[in-house]
């Protein structure tokens, strides 16, 4: 139901940067021109296919007790695509994160982000520097994946 949607997802985010590059610039703009479609997509994805994975006997049945389209949204189709939504959610954060650190590798001005002080490390041959950003890299990405993880826990108390 979904194939009609033109979606760049066979061309990774990180290929984008030359492009990015020079439409928007060095800096924060050609940054998230490459988070949000690397993010966005997975998550979109992972939405409709766990709304179009809602047992339609569910939907049958709520509407024959008398519920109307907010409560089947609300009762049916929200807690059983819930899932789903979440592990796009979890999926387009790491890329998001995966990207915006690729992204500063090659794209920034100024010196902010941990992919420019890695850089900045590596050409001044600072191996303790570029390890320190690393671990910081990897610390951050396992903090957001268990705050995402503890958000979610509420949502989805059934699992």
């Amino acid at each position: 139901m979904w194939s009609f949607l033109p979606l760049p997802l066979p061309i990774p985010p990180l290929a984008w940067i030359p492009l990015a590059i020079v439409w928007f610039g060095l800096g924060l703009a050609s940054a998230a021109d490459l988070i949000f479609p690397g993010a966005f997509f997975p998550v979109v994805l992972a939405t409709c296919s766990g709304g179009l994975a809602v047992d339609p006997l569910y939907v049958d049945a709520v509407r024959v007790l008398g519920c109307g389209r907010a409560a089947v949204w609300r009762k049916v189709l929200l807690p059983g695509s819930l899932p789903s939504v979440v592990t796009g959610v979890r999926v387009g954060l790491g890329i998001a994160w995966m990207t915006l650190v690729a992204a500063e590798f090659i794209g920034v001005r100024g010196g902010y982000g941990l992919g420019y002080m890695i850089m900045s490390a590596r050409d001044l041959q600072r191996t303790d520097m570029v390890m320190a950003g690393m671990a910081a890299i990897g610390l951050i990405g396992l903090g957001m994946e268990w705050c995402l993880k503890r958000l979610s826990q509420p949502l989805m108390r059934w699992q």
